[in-house]
């Protein structure tokens, strides 16, 4: 469920991997967001910056190192793959010396991020930190460091992101991902069908891997050509005349089957948006550690392939993936590479429209689809110190609804279904996290959830700061408008019909699938990602859903 602007300063070497973590997470969801000027001015330059100096002070207590092998530990795990290695050594040669001065002289992340420039203390603003603060005066201590690097070259360097992304090496690579995030479609496409042969960057990681990228009529989910006698129109698998009765193989095996599609409209969760925890846990690093963070930067930092609607690949974890599009497929191969996961990190109401047309389904020519209505959090949950106003009305989730509705009337195959799907009661995250550690302050048993949640909104970019709030009150209306929102849908369901497809709501039933871990003997805070503190964790968050669809 998350993301944002383009404003993630590296600071620090461990910076690359969280920097450019940080950058698309902040990209995808802040670029997808109606509401502008939500976070603070650097606030992600500021989160990225402490959890990488946190990494490094950690990783030399773990390995019992100095700071700069730390730093050359780090590096070190970092793959060649997106010269992801080659800007960790190039940002340790920038800002290294300060930090090991500044850690040396015993001060914790958040003064040398403030030293460093990363973090900013605005006039009237409050003093956001993760850690608690130094025994002597803020300004004291922070006059002090800035002694200690007075004559630092590192002050010359810049701070901002889009200043990484202007480094020779480093564009290409940015240029892409931006653009694959703007589009929510296929970067490499050659046929323009919609569906690609290369996984990331918007590719058969989200949707249906293309057959055959010269010839735009051939794609998962289209009805078969002629029941596919010469070639695989649909890209299922299927194609060719058996010799023994001269039928098809298509019309064989499919005919009457009711091949159908799984498509998500959906947020970050949906997404399923996920950030290691060994990518932050120094006790936990390894050269393996990062094997995954070029794919991962490429996807926006979301795991569509693992995911609990669209996912296709065996979870990491050994859980047998039970998506709804396995489900499909197992039930009819012939529905083989059908599923679209259009979802966006900080996705909507109010921004789907921006992104709704990266569909791809044709009336004429394809299978009906299964449409799943999935904006679970972001309609609640925004970074402002006050987010209530900024939340969505009732009448404005309405409204927004039915245009997307009217678009897909206009779009999908007769035959197809749509399910709203609730929003759920996020006070949960608060209720079991709260009191327990955070990744980074596992080691020290220094940081809990409730210090996060805190610094988090302090800097303003929170994914939810309604849900991840002290403020019980608060906590209280964030889940009384999800309600609102959620009767709403329901409302929408029970009284509007369309031609082409039939509508149907289904709530998010969190008690249930926390009575049912519970029962398996996991603990409720296990389903919830261990970095964010807010996305559901698709390794436990296995729901049995049963769609109410024709069989």
């Amino acid at each position: 469920m998350h993301s944002a602007k383009m404003k993630s300063p590296w600071k620090v070497p461990t910076v690359f991997p969280l920097f450019f973590l940080l950058f698309f997470h902040s990209s995808a969801f802040l670029a997808y967001d109606d509401q502008k000027g939500t976070s603070h001015p650097n606030g992600h330059s500021c989160l990225g910056c402490v959890a990488v100096v946190s990494v490094i002070e950690q990783l030399a207590q773990v390995h019992n190192t100095s700071i700069q092998g730390s730093m050359e530990r780090l590096c070190g795990y970092l793959p060649e793959k997106l010269f992801l290695k080659t800007t960790c050594d190039l940002v340790v040669h920038m800002f290294g010396s300060d930090i090991i001065k500044l850690l040396g002289a015993h001060m914790n992340a958040d003064v040398v991020c403030h030293v460093l420039d990363f973090c900013k203390q605005d006039p009237g603003q409050p003093q956001c930190h993760l850690y608690p603060l130094p025994k002597e005066a803020w300004k004291f201590t922070l006059e002090k460091g800035r002694q200690i690097v007075k004559k630092s070259s590192s002050l010359k360097y810049p701070r901002s992101s889009s200043d990484i992304c202007s480094l020779p090496f480093l564009a290409k690579i940015c240029q892409k991902i931006k653009l694959s995030i703007k589009n929510s479609m296929p970067f490499k496409d050659v046929d323009s069908d919609k569906h690609s042969v290369f996984p990331t960057l918007r590719g058969y990681h989200w949707r249906g891997r293309d057959c055959n990228d010269s010839d735009k009529t051939a794609y998962p989910g289209r009805r078969p050509d002629n029941w596919d006698v010469h070639q695989d129109s649909n890209c299922n698998g299927i194609w060719g005349v058996d010799p023994k009765d001269g039928i098809p193989y298509e019309k064989k095996f499919c005919e009457g089957s009711q091949p159908r599609g799984i498509i998500l409209l959906g947020d970050s969760a949906g997404a399923h948006f996920h950030i290691p925890p060994n990518w932050l846990t120094a006790s936990q690093m390894s050269l393996h550690s990062f094997l995954n963070l070029p794919t991962a930067l490429t996807d926006e930092l979301d795991w569509p392939q693992f995911s609990g609607v669209t996912g296709f690949l065996d979870s990491t974890s050994g859980i047998e993936e039970k998506s709804i599009y396995l489900r499909l497929r197992k039930r009819n191969h012939c529905n083989h590479r059908d599923y679209q996961n259009i979802s966006r990190n900080g996705a909507s109401s109010q921004n789907l429209r921006k992104f709704i047309e990266s569909l791809s389904r044709n009336q004429a020519l394809d299978h009906p689809a299964i449409v799943i209505y999935a904006m679970i959090g972001n309609d609640v949950c925004n970074g402002k110190s006050d987010p209530v106003p900024q939340m969505t009305t009732p009448e404005q989730l309405y409204s927004r609804v039915m245009q997307t509705l009217h678009h897909l009337n206009s779009h999908l195959p007769n035959g197809s279904h749509v399910i709203l799907y609730g929003l759920p009661d996020g006070t949960f995250l608060w209720d079991n996290l709260h009191n327990r550690y955070h990744p980074l302050g596992q080691l020290n048993k220094d940081v809990t959830y409730a210090q996060f949640f805190s610094f988090l909104s302090c800097l303003q970019v929170s994914p939810c700061h309604g849900w991840m709030s002290s403020n019980k009150t608060l906590r209280t209306l964030t889940s009384e408008r999800a309600e609102q929102l959620s009767n709403t849908l329901k409302k929408i369901a029970t009284s509007e019909k369309f031609t082409n497809f039939h509508l149907f709501y289904m709530d998010f039933a969190f008690q249930e699938i926390i009575d049912e871990w519970q029962k398996r003997g996991g603990q409720p805070w296990q389903l919830i990602e261990p970095v964010d503190g807010f996305h559901p964790n698709e390794e436990n968050f296995k729901e049995e859903l049963v769609f109410p669809i024709d069989q």
